[in-house]
């Protein structure tokens, strides 16, 4: 129907589009059936939502003959604008609240410590274990790297799949640890906001949270509508994100049906051996977490009942921040984690030492280009890459696509950014490698609360197990 009015402003021009618009709502019908009407667990039909994205996003590439850029096909173009209106807008609901969710957490946690001296504990645990946990995360990238000698069957020129990025992909300058730490101090609370600056809104709020519990502690009388303003906000913020989060099933549908549908299977042929080794590392890693929480007397098995809903949603929707609601609420409603852990230490995880997108990816980077351009990968290249890629880790904001930052930044720091362009026909495909990346942030940031929370001697086991 090649009508102006359909093409270009109701996108629905072909009766393909029709059609899978149909099988999107039958699949949220079916949603709705079985998590309304038969009270399915939520983990067991946000599964299931998962499953369908899966199996809509290839019928879109079956229909269309598996095509090598499925943007180019107007019905794809068409169905997958409608999916992205109710997966990426769904996301985008949930990052609306993500900014004041964070500031009233965290004045809510201050005010609740009973002494100051918590709140020193908590970040000095909560950057120890990060770091650590991020620098591991390295060691398996570099190692996962080798073994699988990515590059090694790769042209220098890193032009094949990667048509129309080589030409637009350059490294960002290298900073300084100095000024890493110093950019992660906000000097405008509403830039902080904009950007997504959470550990910027950490800061803020812990001082503001520190001043208020300073005037409590002299005034009480005039800090009494304080608290009880904060509390009743922070009640409200809660109850708003569980709202926004019912609505998670369906919108891994959409998230996943897009993804799949407008990426197409010839980039994930072309760039397999990367994609497979990324996906081996994502595994392995996982399995690294569950061991830590092993070595701190935690049994992993409760962690894997209770964790699937976040992990789910951070695989379909790429988004750390955008995790970040459900990610507290898990902690503290199902794995017995304090309100001031789970609050701090995962918006702390949202933007420093993600051990997917800032420590696996870049590590498994450093191996491909060294091998790309004939860099020796010797014993100092190594502890290098360790180094640099666990103190890059810091500062990476928790959103689609920023592993690119991340992967830039180590780059540079071993010296290799003048080669930052042979990573074209990786970045070209990053919709499908970022899904296992955000689920290792995101589970990273979970088990890294319940270590922290454990070794503070706060958490509850009897809710944890």
């Amino acid at each position: 129907m090649d009508i102006p009015f359909l093409q270009q402003f109701l996108l629905i021009s072909d009766i393909r589009t029709i059609l899978f618009l149909i099988l999107l709502a039958a699949g949220f019908y079916l949603i709705h059936i079985l998590y309304h009407k038969k009270h399915l667990d939520f983990s067991v039909v946000v599964l299931i939502g998962t499953g369908l994205g899966l199996l809509l996003g290839l019928a879109v590439q079956a229909a269309s003959g598996f095509p090598d850029q499925p943007e180019d096909i107007r019905f794809i173009r068409e169905a997958t604008a409608w999916y992205q209106l109710f997966g990426t807008g769904y996301m985008n609901l949930i990052k609306v609240i993500v900014v004041p969710l964070v500031i009233i957490s965290i004045l809510q946690v201050i005010i609740s410590l009973e002494q100051g001296h918590q709140m020193g504990s908590l970040i000095r645990k909560t950057l120890s274990v990060t770091l650590v946990m991020a620098a591991v995360s390295a060691v398996t990238g570099l190692v996962i790297g080798l073994l699988f000698g990515l590059g090694q069957d790769s042209v220098s020129s890193g032009a094949s799949g990667s048509q129309g990025i080589s030409g637009a992909v350059s490294a960002a300058e290298l900073s300084d640890v100095p000024a890493t730490l110093k950019n992660l101090i906000p000097d405008n609370i509403v830039s902080a906001m904009v950007n997504n600056n959470i550990i910027g809104l950490v800061i803020f709020s812990s001082i503001l949270g520190l001043a208020l519990w300073w005037v409590n502690k002299e005034h009480s009388a005039e800090a009494e509508p304080l608290y009880r303003g904060i509390r009743g906000l922070h009640r409200t913020m809660i109850n708003m994100a569980l709202l926004i989060l019912d609505y998670m099933p369906f919108a891994v549908l959409a998230l996943l049906a897009n993804t799949i549908a407008r990426r197409g299977l010839s980039g994930i042929f072309d760039a397999g051996k990367f994609i497979f080794a990324l996906y081996l590392g994502t595994g392995v890693q996982f399995f690294i977490q569950l061991a830590a929480l092993l070595l701190n007397g935690l049994n992993p098995v409760p962690y894997l009942k209770k964790s699937a809903a976040p992990l789910l949603l951070a695989f379909t929707s790429r988004s750390s921040v955008g995790c970040l609601p459900l990610t507290v609420e898990t902690l503290t409603k199902d794995l017995g984690v304090s309100e001031a852990t789970a609050n701090f230490v995962a918006g702390f995880g949202t933007t420093a030492g993600m051990q997917g997108c800032a420590g696996l990816f870049p590590a498994l980077l450093i191996v491909y280009v060294c091998n790309i351009t004939g860099t020796p990968i010797d014993l100092s290249m190594l502890v290098m890459a360790v180094i640099v890629v666990t103190i890059g880790s810091l500062g990476i904001a928790g959103i689609p696509g920023t592993a690119s930052m991340a992967a830039s930044v180590s780059l540079s720091g071993v010296g290799l950014a003048s080669a930052f362009s042979t990573i074209s026909p990786i970045l070209a495909i990053d919709p499908i490698i970022d899904m296992p990346r955000t689920l290792l942030n995101v589970s990273g940031s979970l088990t890294n609360a319940l270590i922290v929370d454990k070794r503070l001697g706060l958490l509850d086991e009897s809710v944890y197990k």
